[in-house]
């Protein structure tokens, strides 16, 4: 299982990038319109953690990983069967990948194909 992308959602994104940035020595990019505006910085296995604001009011802070998978559809198909509801079905970001996001156990995780 590979962390393909962490989201981090909060209403303070430069603090937040700040923190990282002097615990870890990442350099964040700027906000990147295909991610929803998140900021960027590389993680050590080749994937991205990014940095957002809500997207609208009701959207809560959150930290969501997505794990890398070969077939999204197949993935979410197979975590449906396992229990999980799925809160937004597989979608394409042009020049990212497609994901998925679920819930199981309370707990948001995403799917990620590239």
């Amino acid at each position: 299982m590979k962390i393909h992308y962490l989201e981090i959602v909060t209403p303070d994104v430069d603090a937040v990038c700040a923190s990282y940035a002097q615990l870890h020595g990442v350099t964040f990019s700027d906000p990147e319109p295909g991610l929803g505006g998140a900021r960027t910085a590389p993680l050590s296995e080749g994937g991205l953690v990014g940095v957002r604001a809500p997207m609208h009011e009701s959207e809560e802070p959150v930290v969501r990983p997505y794990v890398l998978v070969d077939d999204v559809e197949a993935a979410a198909k197979a975590a449906v069967e396992a229990g999980a509801e799925i809160a937004h079905p597989p979608m394409e970001i042009p020049g990212h990948g497609t994901f998925a996001i679920l819930i199981q156990g309370g707990v948001q995780h995403g799917l990620w194909q590239v």
